[in-house]
């Protein structure tokens, strides 16, 4: 094997990984964003096929599916001190690529772990405004609303997630009683 053709094999293979490293594929089911050096270019890339500079760009994709955060069973208490087992979950889904990005580094359980504090004091405030009686069964639905409303308000300014649906999965006395 002669000198010119040992270079132009090498020539050859290092374009084609060039080319490779070229082009990403974003699907209908993700979102995403493109970094360059760590920053922000493009803070919503549409679906389909792209083309970024190799090694200069990298580009995070997140799932843009519905996601559920299934909460612990959590201790409130009732406008007349009465204590009850709330046990819940959060349907939701990322909305704004840059701000939950910027957010939450793209991680899910970061993500998870704010929106699950963030429910906890939606769903506290929400069962000390109500009796036993109100939060069991007579307004369970006006409630499960107001969170929803509530925590989707303060997860799309902080995180870039839009919350879909809060459900109030059983409602329990504790066990000392």
């Amino acid at each position: 094997m002669s000198n010119k053709s040992l270079t132009a094999l090498i020539v050859g293979v290092v374009l084609a990984i060039v080319l490779w490293n070229s082009f990403y594929i974003v699907s209908q089911t993700e979102r995403a964003v493109m970094l360059r050096f760590g920053r922000i270019v493009e803070p919503d890339v549409k679906p389909g096929l792209h083309m970024k500079i190799p090694y200069v760009n990298s580009v995070r994709k997140f799932d843009a599916r519905l996601m559920t955060l299934d909460s612990t069973t959590s201790r409130f208490l009732t406008l007349e001190k009465k204590a009850l087992m709330v046990d819940s979950y959060a349907k939701w889904r990322v909305d704004d690529a840059e701000r939950f990005y910027t957010a939450t580094s793209g991680m899910k359980q970061i993500a998870d772990e704010r929106l699950a504090r963030r429910l906890e004091a939606a769903l506290r405030d929400q069962f000390g405004k109500r009796t036993l009686h109100e939060s069991v069964s007579g307004q369970r639905d006006e409630l499960m609303a107001q969170v929803t409303n509530a925590l989707n308000r303060a997860a799309q300014q902080e995180l870039g997630i839009e919350v879909v649906d809060v459900r109030v999965k059983g409602i329990d006395l504790p066990r000392e009683v």
